[in-house]
C-alpha cells in the first residue's frame, strides 16, 4: 500500500480543492456583480430564467461524474441562486419581486 494515498493525503486535497473552489466561486461572483452593474444601467430583469436554463443544461451537459446529473444541477441551481442575490444588491431592491426570479 506504499503507491496509495492515505487519509490524510486525501483529505489534504480535498482541503485544497476546497480553497480552488472557494477562489472559484468569489471570481464568478465578482462576473455577477459586473452583470448586475450592466443589467441596471440597462435597466434589464433581474431575473433571465432562459440564461439560467442554458447553464443548467450547459453544466449538466459537461458533467462527466461520479456526481450524477441531478447533482450538479442542483449545486448551480444554488450557485445561480446565490449569483442572484448578489446582482440583487448591486441592482438595488426596486422593480416588483416577479423581476427578481425565484427566491
Amino acid at each position: 500500500m506504499s503507491g496509495e494515498k492515505n487519509i490524510a493525503e486525501w483529505r489534504k486535497r480535498i482541503d485544497e480543492i476546497d480553497a480552488e473552489l472557494v477562489r472559484l466561486l468569489n471570481e464568478r461572483s465578482q462576473c455577477a456583480v459586473e452583470v448586475g452593474r450592466i443589467k441596471r444601467a440597462a435597466q434589464m430583469p433581474l431575473y433571465q430564467p432562459e440564461r439560467e436554463r442554458e447553464i443548467l443544461n450547459r453544466v449538466t451537459d459537461a458533467n462527466p461524474g461520479p456526481l450524477p446529473a441531478a447533482a450538479i444541477r442542483r449545486l448551480f441551481e444554488r450557485i445561480l441562486d446565490e449569483a442572484r442575490a448578489v446582482e440583487r444588491t448591486v441592482m438595488g431592491s426596486e422593480g416588483e419581486s416577479s423581476t427578481h426570479g425565484p427566491k
